[in-house]
């Protein structure tokens, strides 16, 4: 009999979950791409109904639900906190604590009830595991190592804020941890908050932003972050100056005035411009997480003597850093969790209950991982395609032959089109994977610009990935490592760069954002950077098609690969999502399947 094991993440964001039995990871999915609400937070009830449905169980045959932490540690750091700093955070503690006393705090039972809606009769065994273990477990069991390094960054959970860990074959040991109010994810957030973009998911905003500060300046302010702000010890561990900080006392990151006046300008308000100092600062916090990964894995290195590391954590997001830790040299093997977030944590949990508690044997893979290529959500029939195509009205070809399709969507590439791209089973974890992807020509001095404002609706500093066959990566990236899940960055090559004005690192951004810089324009950051997918046969045949059609029309094998949603939606999840987006919006042709739709 097959246990399964059923992973849920909620309450917080990014609810998720995650199923596993046979020793393999069967779904998984975000509550997002079902409700269609950004960052939804609500309990995963559609996720789950989809993860049974994939399995074809019933929620009667999962033998054990595993909740990604430990509510009860966390109310115990709340009270501890608010204590701490009484008679401060009176109103935020008054806020909290009816939500913490209605549903937090008895989770088990707001868990029993929400699982009883998927299936009245059963009463599924419930368990808890720790935040910072889920992190940990989510990004060592799916991989090949049979030993690992296991680094884990984030803001907060219960009330760790980073962790080393090593994992041996089934099992995983913590050997050391950071505690809050401690925490480079918190004061990266603070950051983000600062400079005007939405904590908890205005990140990556910050990271874009960064290439386009001038180092000079940048180090200057670095200066006075860790002269002021935080102290950074050599083992990467640190501590924050709480006078500017209130996170532990109310619902803000910082106190405002005193950042105002360390820095000379306010926090930008959403609606303002992005002026030079706001890109000066954004890469000043930025190349200080950097440091601070970098001495982590360090540490992680002489507590362990691995040859591998894993990571997770809504840090480990920061691609940046991890691009710049595997030019160190320091491990063999670098992996990522493609969803480092709190959307892994499902993941983890699940993988820790099946095989910490149960203590089932791994599948260790011959291949990158056991994540399938990271494409475990849901797909559609050809009969379901072909109903969204009729339905809706618009002109469409069907091409029986997929080579046939490759083809003629190259065409249309090279013409300049954007192509939105919907094939198999949705990606799990932030970036689209070539299957629920927005297409486009690289080479296109334009498509940054038309991408950004026309059809993704967002910032214009905002880069975009290039996805590559993985033998043709060296060609065009200083990189030959594999990276299937946009983790890291890496380089141009010299050879693919253009002329720039000289001493362009600190030219101001306007200048940076009108240089062309390199041969691959619209995927070249300001600091010659791109967040590279590489693609393989084996994990996506369909993709990898597309861009040998693609290379052989034009002698480039790369193309631009965003995630098919426009700024502030969730990435599309059905076809019915994948149509309405596409008639928003300014692409220009919606591939479904084997089926071609273009607008009148």
């Amino acid at each position: 009999m097959t246990d399964f094991v059923l992973g849920i993440s909620a309450y917080y964001h990014d609810s998720a979950a995650c199923l596993v039995g046979e020793g393999k990871i069967i779904a998984a999915a975000q509550e997002e791409r079902f409700s269609r609400k950004k960052f939804d937070e609500a309990f995963p009830e559609q996720v789950i109904r989809y993860c049974l449905s994939e399995a074809g169980i019933s929620l009667a045959q999962v033998k054990a639900v595993v909740f990604y932490d430990k509510p009860m540690l966390k109310f115990e750091r709340l009270l501890e906190t608010y204590y701490h700093h009484a008679p401060r955070g009176f109103t935020s503690f008054q806020a909290s604590m009816p939500i913490w006393l209605k549903d937090k705090l008895f989770l088990r039972t707001t868990l029993q009830k929400a699982l009883k809606e998927i299936d009245a009769d059963v009463e599924c065994p419930l368990y808890f595991s720790e935040h910072h273990l889920s992190h940990a477990a989510s990004a060592f069991y799916p991989t090949a190592f049979e030993e690992a390094a296991i680094l884990t960054i984030d803001g907060v959970g219960e009330w760790a804020t980073a962790g080393i860990h090593h994992g041996k074959g089934t099992q995983i040991a913590t050997l050391s941890e950071m505690k809050y109010p401690d925490s480079v994810g918190l004061l990266y957030t603070a950051f983000t908050y600062f400079l005007g973009f939405r904590v908890n998911s205005g990140e990556y905003k910050l990271m874009g932003l960064a290439p386009y500060g001038r180092p000079e300046q940048a180090a200057t302010l670095r200066q006075k972050l860790e002269k002021e702000l935080v102290t950074l010890y050599p083992d990467g561990s640190l501590s924050l100056n709480q006078d500017y900080f209130q996170y532990s006392t109310s619902l803000k990151m910082i106190k405002e005035r005193k950042w105002q006046q360390l820095w000379g300008f306010g926090t930008r308000q959403t609606s303002e411009p992005i002026a030079q100092h706001h890109a000066d600062l954004a890469l000043a916090i930025q190349q200080f997480t950097e440091e601070v990964v970098i001495r982590m894995a360090k540490t992680a290195k002489e507590l362990t003597n691995s040859r591998n590391l894993c990571l997770a954590g809504g840090v480990a997001l920061n691609c940046v850093a991890t691009g710049k830790l595997e030019n160190l040299g320091l491990f063999d093997h670098i992996y990522t969790q493609p969803a480092s977030g709190d959307a892994g944590g499902a993941m983890g949990a699940a993988l820790a209950f099946y095989h910490l508690y149960l203590q089932k044997p791994r599948l260790l893979t011959n291949g990158y991982d056991a994540l399938h290529g990271s494409y475990l959500g849901p797909s559609f029939s050809e009969q379901e395609l072909e109903r969204v195509v009729r339905r809706s009205g618009l002109p469409y070809q069907y091409f029986p032959e997929f080579s046939q399709l490759t083809s003629a969507v190259a065409d249309h590439l090279v013409e300049g089109k954007v192509v939105g791209w919907f094939q198999g089973r949705m990606e799990w974890g932030p970036r689209a994977l070539g299957n629920r992807s927005i297409l486009a020509d690289p080479r296109n001095l334009e498509m940054q610009s038309v991408l950004n404002l026309k059809t993704k609706m967002r910032e214009d500093f905002r880069p975009f990935a290039p996805a590559v066959p993985q033998e043709s990566k060296s060609r065009y990236f200083e990189s030959e490592r594999p990276s299937p899940y946009m983790t890291t960055t890496c380089l141009v090559k010299p050879e693919h760069r253009s002329a720039v004005v000289p001493n362009f690192a600190e030219a101001d951004i306007t200048i940076k954002l009108k240089t062309t810089k390199s041969s691959l324009p619209a995927v070249t950051h300001a600091d010659f950077s791109a967040r590279v997918q590489t693609v393989t046969e084996e994990t996506n045949s369909r993709f990898y098609q597309l861009l040998k059609s693609f290379e052989a029309k034009t002698g480039c094998p790369v193309l631009i690969n965003t995630s098919f949603n426009v700024n502030e939606e969730p990435i599309v999840a059905s076809p019915s999502d994948a149509l309405r987006c596409f008639l928003s919006t300014q692409i220009d042709l919606l591939v479904l399947g084997n089926f071609v739709l273009t607008k009148p």
